[in-house]
């Protein structure tokens, strides 16, 4: 037997990804969900009388259902060339009494792509409940900072302060955009359901002795048998790839989300002010052992990219099908879709590890803040001597001169010391107390931004997060 370490191995599998997702996509659940098709299509066949399916026949193939012999399914696949079939020989042979109607009026398309569109459906669920989770995660945070100023950034320039928590709540915006694509989604889910080899339906039609209402009542009874709403209302042999291609997207837009944050993460942890967890254990760096590197954010910077362009791969493929089907869309989905999945679950592992974790700087907060505050109080300052009876163009030009010579002690690796200056200034020292006190006071510069988290947090986000029909549970871990 060949040494597993001997081959590639996927590190989707192997370091990021959880099991829960990684099961979804795993052979099993894929032969599984087959079968399930399989035995919805031949149990509403029988209860419709078409085909001359039996109900012996349905007890059978449902008795067998577990028995999956993937090593005989492998030697018929490498005899037949041909995965669908060589998994209907497998059955057939086990379910022998079932095996004669197994298949029965279907193309492969019929378990492949509904199959597909349910494991898509689990997926987006698990991708849902996480989203979640990092959400009243990132709610925690935010509630708790929602008033602590905090240098804003515009072109990672200094700006207007707002608050940590409010800075949080952006992140949980965008995750809350996320999340209603995904009940879009998942609202507006449906099955191939049973079309036949180019979706017109000819062979049930032809099994049903050419009665059209007792063909729509089968695919109705499938449908309803594999708990989807319905199915789409014409298909070609497959379901159409701009499905898969929205789905992705919508995927893909979780991993936006991710990738802001992540960015956002490491900005902030360079100015040391907001930090990601760090092990008491964990080496930042093997060369310098003073390093603690935001390795958790750059690892979710690097995954979300891959995730973007895994989505845009089955955006080409939805625009390269030809007519009523062609194969060159098999190879890449079958890649592309578990993939990206597997990518925003390890997406979301790592974001809610940083979030329930975040370690908040306060001094240093304060500090940077601090610095850039004089700049900031001048324009406070500039409208109150004004309102007090001073020249508005006489003012601003004591400010511009004054700034000067603060920005010149600054250059010099001095503190700025431009309020002290202006303090001194005529105008400006005939100001109350009051007016030189708020200037030097960073809740004076953050608006309503406390009052807007705690706002958003309990209208918002917390109502919806009341509103899951759930556990909020987090599967998977950040395994290096």
């Amino acid at each position: 037997m060949t040494d597993p370490h001997d081959r590639y191995a996927s590190p989707l599998l192997e370091r990021y990804a959880s099991d829960e997702m990684a099961g979804l996509f795993s052979a099993r659940t894929r032969i599984r969900t087959w079968r399930r098709i399989w035995i919805a299509l031949a149990e509403a066949q029988q209860e419709l009388a078409i085909g001359g399916v039996t109900a012996e026949q349905v007890a059978d193939l449902k008795n067998n259902a577990e028995r999956i012999d993937f090593l005989r399914a492998s030697e018929l696949e490498r005899e037949l060339r041909h995965d669908v079939m060589a998994h209907v020989r497998a059955f057939a042979e086990v379910a022998t009494a079932g095996g004669p109607v197994l298949h029965l009026g279907a193309t492969s398309a019929f378990v492949v792509d509904n199959g597909d569109l349910l494991v898509l459906r689990d997926a987006m669920r698990v991708v849902e409940r996480k989203c979640l989770c990092v959400v009243a995660a990132l709610a925690d945070f935010a509630e708790k900072y929602a008033a602590l100023p905090t240098l804003a950034w515009t072109h990672f320039q200094p700006a207007q302060p707002t608050t940590v928590g409010k800075r949080a709540c952006l992140w949980i915006q965008d995750l809350l955009l996320d999340l209603d694509e995904i009940a879009f989604r998942l609202d507006g889910f449906r099955l191939r359901g049973v079309k036949g080899t180019t979706g017109t339906q000819a062979s049930f039609l032809a099994l049903a002795d050419g009665d059209g209402a007792k063909v729509d009542e089968l695919e109705r009874r499938v449908t309803e048998k594999l708990d989807a709403p319905g199915a789409f209302p014409v298909t070609g042999q497959t379901h159409s790839r701009k499905v898969d291609a929205a789905w992705a997207a919508t995927a893909a837009g979780v991993a936006q989300s991710a990738g802001k944050f992540s960015h956002d993460m490491r900005l902030l942890q360079h100015l040391g002010e907001v930090l990601e967890p760090f092990g008491a254990s964990q080496v930042g760096s093997s060369a310098m052992p003073y390093k603690r590197n935001p390795m958790r954010a750059e690892r979710m910077s690097s995954l979300s990219r891959f995730a973007i362009q895994t989505a845009g791969n089955l955006a080409y493929t939805a625009a390269a099908q030809w007519l009523e089907r062609s194969l060159d869309d098999s190879a890449g989905r079958r890649i592309a879709v578990p993939e990206l999945f597997l990518t925003v679950d390890a997406l979301l592992i790592l974001y809610h590890e940083i979030a329930r974790g975040l370690e908040v700087h306060e001094a240093a907060v304060r500090a940077n803040l601090v610095r850039e505050l004089p700049a900031m109080a001048t324009e406070t300052l500039l409208m109150a001597a004004a309102r007090s009876g001073g020249d508005r163009q006489d003012l601003h030009e004591r400010i511009r001169v004054r700034a000067r010579e603060a920005a010149a002690r600054i250059e010099g690796g001095e503190g700025s010391d431009l309020l002290d200056r202006l303090a001194a200034e005529p105008g400006f020292a005939e100001l109350p107390a009051e007016a030189w006190r708020r200037a030097r006071d960073p809740d004076t510069y953050v608006g309503r931004a406390p009052e807007q988290a705690r706002s958003f947090l309990a209208r918002v986000v917390r109502p919806r997060l009341d509103a899951y029909e759930g556990s909020l549970e987090m599967t998977g871990e950040v395994k290096v």
